[in-house]
């Protein structure tokens, strides 16, 4: 009798906190969950459907108007509408020699469905990433179509415990040593053709040379021979 109230409370503790984690971890999330500095990457907001009994039929992304980005491009999603708001800047960035004087501030997915049991993804690419941020936090809004509005817009703090509806959060690190941009791995490769470059003309200039040498070389016996056979004739002649 004792054994089987241990194991009823047992599965009853268990209940709970499955039924207390659930909510908690099906929330819209940004994955990859880190990017690095400065850099460019393709994120993907996966969207849950948490209701038996509504789809989802809209997803809101707000981008963080304190760390603009100047590249924003949605990948189209089969179904869906996408709709990209841009800001005017308070102070325009240079990007590649070329002023910026507004950024994406809002993407919005709508006309499609996530039904009950399902989840989906909403591909952007972005860049470029802040260099002095150690993370993004993408406030987005999530809508049924019973008219339900659920806002994933609460800022995880370090240390506390995880918010109801939390924002999806990229954590942004430092480039790995080695690792270079696109322009500075530009330039040894453009090194190493100027090297190749100048390894064929001396090679080339080598060959040249060496030929000359050659035939003066040649033309010197060839000159020996004349002189010695007018000298035998002279003689044979004498």
């Amino acid at each position: 009798m004792k054994t089987s109230r241990v194991s009823l409370a047992a599965a009853l503790a268990t209940g709970s906190v499955l039924l207390l984690s659930g909510p908690a971890s099906a929330h819209v999330s940004v994955q990859p969950g880190e990017a690095t500095k400065g850099g460019y990457a393709t994120l993907d907001f996966k969207v849950p459907n948490e209701r038996d009994n509504a789809s989802t039929t809209q997803l809101e992304v707000n981008f963080p108007t304190d760390q603009p980005l100047t590249s924003v491009m949605p990948q189209d999603v089969p179904g869906w509408t996408v709709t990209v708001e841009k800001t005017k800047l308070d102070k325009p960035l240079t990007v590649h020699g070329k002023q910026i004087n507004e950024a994406v501030t809002k993407v919005t997915w709508s006309g499609g469905k996530i039904e009950p049991g399902k989840f989906q993804q909403f591909p952007v690419s972005v860049g470029k990433l802040p260099e002095n941020a150690d993370r993004m936090v993408f406030k987005a809004i999530q809508t049924y179509d019973n008219n339900e509005v659920v806002r994933w817009i609460e800022e995880p703090k370090e240390g506390a415990a995880e918010p109801q509806t939390p924002a999806p959060v990229l954590k942004l690190t430092a480039a790995k040593a080695g690792a270079a941009h696109h322009d500075d791995a530009q330039k040894p490769a453009d090194a190493a053709h100027s090297a190749q470059d100048d390894h064929t003309g001396a090679a080339a200039g080598g060959g040249t040379d060496t030929t000359a040498r050659s035939l003066g070389v040649a033309g010197i016996v060839i000159g020996l021979a004349g002189v010695a056979f007018g000298i035998s004739s002279r003689r044979r002649a004498s």
